[in-house]
């Protein structure tokens, strides 16, 4: 089975290409699960993804430079030859399928700003002044 499945942040704005803007290409930062040894600092991995039809219309209308995305695909090989005459060997993820994993608001205002306190029960031992026309029954 040849399945990618990955969480990460998009390095750049994708943007629709090809004959009939039906092809993007983008790059995603997928955090590892450890820590470097020597630095203490978490490192990241920059996987090339490529994505065709509604499913590079929607990256390229929905997603943005440092957003949060979703993505199953599958493994791709391929080589190039480059100017110099040099083969280039790649290896890319064919998206067949991409994940919101944050809300827009969310992903706009965690590149501005981190978030103050999003947790809806952080007053939850709080008293509730309750009336008894307040309830329906």
């Amino acid at each position: 089975m040849n399945q990618f499945n990955g969480v990460g942040n998009l390095v750049a704005d994708p943007e629709l290409k090809g004959q009939n803007n039906n092809v993007v290409n983008f790059r995603v930062a997928i955090q590892r699960a450890f820590k470097n040894k020597q630095t203490g600092e978490y490192e990241s991995d920059f996987i090339t993804c490529v994505a065709f039809g509604k499913t590079a219309e929607i990256i390229a209308n929905n997603f943005s430079k440092g957003q949060k995305i979703g993505i199953t695909g599958s493994v791709q090989t391929g080589s190039y030859e480059n100017k110099e005459g040099n083969r280039v060997f790649t290896t890319d993820i064919a998206v067949n399928q991409v994940t919101f994993v944050e809300r827009k608001q969310q992903s706009k205002q965690s590149q501005t700003q981190k978030p103050t306190n999003d947790n809806p029960f952080t007053n939850a031992n709080d008293p509730v002044d309750i009336q008894d026309d307040d309830l329906p029954f």
